[in-house]
């Protein structure tokens, strides 16, 4: 049931795939999307019904529960992704450095896919009910083959010190008290909060734009936060390509009044040649 290293390579794109169908649920039909029913709505008017609270208070309490849910993934992602560094959380490869044992890792031995998790169930709150159903199971399923994935690989590489950390440290449930020291380290929690912008801006999305019970304005919420993660990430990874990119583009839209696709074209063909251009760099941990 592990993961091969393809699939852990296309990772980000395969829950990018879940999640436009958890959002576009093509066995509704072609409905009006501004029209479907948000899982938020859908819960409080279930809760209602139940008799326990009317539906002015159902749906706050619904809200403020999601949020609390993508505020523990949004915490549990930056914290590891702070300790882990960016280059071994966003490698296309897996990674095997050493045994981790600091920051969340002292208490579970995966926080930062526990924490995708919980931002996913957040995330479903704004898909129509069949959707997030959909979008939780499969993406619970594709986290489960990376943990399995991760877990032989690194017990190939490590050998025992890592077989010893997996016999003190669950994999899912946290310890409340750790049964590893604390370490020495220096986590990145700058870099990682940019390099977490997504988890950041879907907690933001649940916690304040949710309140307006408009399900476009929050899928554009979670869309920009995605797309500025993604140029963050370009910035990191190829700072020159990543401008070559916006620079084009804004030229080839404002100044020669090119359209979207005919703009998105140019703008990719010359960041891939800059990008060839460009000696590369090393990656560091």
């Amino acid at each position: 049931m592990k993961a091969s290293a393809l699939e852990f390579r296309l990772r980000m794109w395969i829950q990018v795939v879940i999640v436009s169908l958890g959002f576009w649920s093509p066995w509704l039909g072609a409905q009006d999307f501004s029209r479907r029913v948000s899982t938020l709505e859908w819960l409080a008017l279930e809760l209602s019904r139940t008799g326990l609270m009317a539906f002015r208070y159902a749906a706050p309490v619904v809200i403020v529960l999601a949020a609390l849910v993508a505020g523990a993934g949004m915490i549990l992602r930056v914290w590891g992704a702070a300790w882990l560094g960016y280059y071994t959380v966003h490698n296309a490869e897996m990674q095997a450095g050493g045994v981790m044992t600091g920051g969340p890792f002292r208490f579970m031995r995966n926080p930062l896919y526990v924490g995708g998790w919980f931002i996913m169930i957040a995330l479903s709150l704004i898909m129509p009910p069949t959707g997030a159903l959909f979008t939780i199971v499969l993406m619970a399923v594709h986290f489960l083959r990376l943990i399995l994935g991760e877990e032989a690989f690194l017990a190939g590489k490590l050998g025992e010190p890592y077989r010893e950390y997996l016999r003190a440290v669950p994999r899912i449930v946290p310890r409340l008290r750790p049964a590893l020291p604390r370490v020495s380290g220096r986590p990145t929690y700058g870099r990682a909060i940019l390099t977490e912008i997504t988890a950041i801006g879907i907690f933001v999305t649940v916690a304040f734009l949710s309140w307006r019970f408009d399900n476009e304005l929050m899928v554009e919420g979670v869309v920009g936060a995605f797309l500025l993660s993604m140029l963050v990430k370009g910035f990191i990874e190829a700072p020159i390509a990543t401008g070559v990119f916006l620079v084009s583009a804004a030229a080839a839209w404002k100044v020669f009044h090119l359209n979207a696709v005919r703009t998105c074209l140019i703008a990719l063909g010359l960041s891939i040649i800059a990008g060839a251009l460009t000696p590369k760099r090393k990656e560091k941990a």
